[in-house]
């Protein structure tokens, strides 16, 4: 099945966020919070044609929970970006072709798109600020006191990283498809 087709299949963010069954409260409360820059949207507008956000995701992902939100509101402000999900369960092959560098099946990730739906690269799962703390330090500590650390990073960075990084993958994926 080709991107263009799987992205057309997907799931709107709000339709998804209707759906959600898993940590509904917190995905709503987070969806209603969530905030974007002006600069930041002014950066994807100067990307110019149109840009897709494919996200791969489950509701019960706690990273999830707290990038995805954000990442629907920005798409929802410039007018040159959209954002869709599909299940990363049911996805099994485009999972296994966008995995964490450790191999594991883990979300969510962000495919973007170009205007002719060719993937200009891929973000994943978490923002690299927190993806190093957890693999080196947050490692060290029990399950529950990390996944507290996490949320608390979370809470603090408020879709700022995420949405830095989601934005530069864009950019260099505006620069590779004007390269092509």
């Amino acid at each position: 099945m080709t991107l263009k087709r799987r992205y057309c299949e997907a799931t709107p963010f709000v339709t998804f966020l209707d759906g959600v069954e898993t940590n509904a409260d917190l995905w709503r409360s987070i969806a209603r919070r969530a905030e974007v820059p002006d600069g930041d949207v002014e950066r994807v507008r100067a990307l110019g044609r149109r840009w897709h956000l494919l996200v791969l995701a489950e509701d019960w992902c706690g990273d999830a929970v707290n990038t995805l939100p954000v990442l629907a509101k920005l798409a929802d402000i410039a007018d040159n970006l959209d954002l869709r999900v599909l299940s990363r369960d049911a996805n099994p092959g485009l999972m296994d072709s966008h995995l964490a560098p450790n191999g594991a099946r883990a979300v969510p990730v962000v495919i973007a798109l170009d205007a002719d739906f060719v993937e200009r690269g891929f973000w994943g799962s978490r923002p690299s600020p927190l993806k190093h703390w957890v693999e080196s330090e947050g490692m060290s500590m029990p399950r529950d006191e990390r996944y507290r650390e996490v949320r608390r990073w979370y809470a603090r960075d408020r879709g700022a990283t995420t949405l830095d990084e989601v934005i530069g993958l864009l950019e260099r994926g505006a620069i590779s498809r004007r390269a092509a």
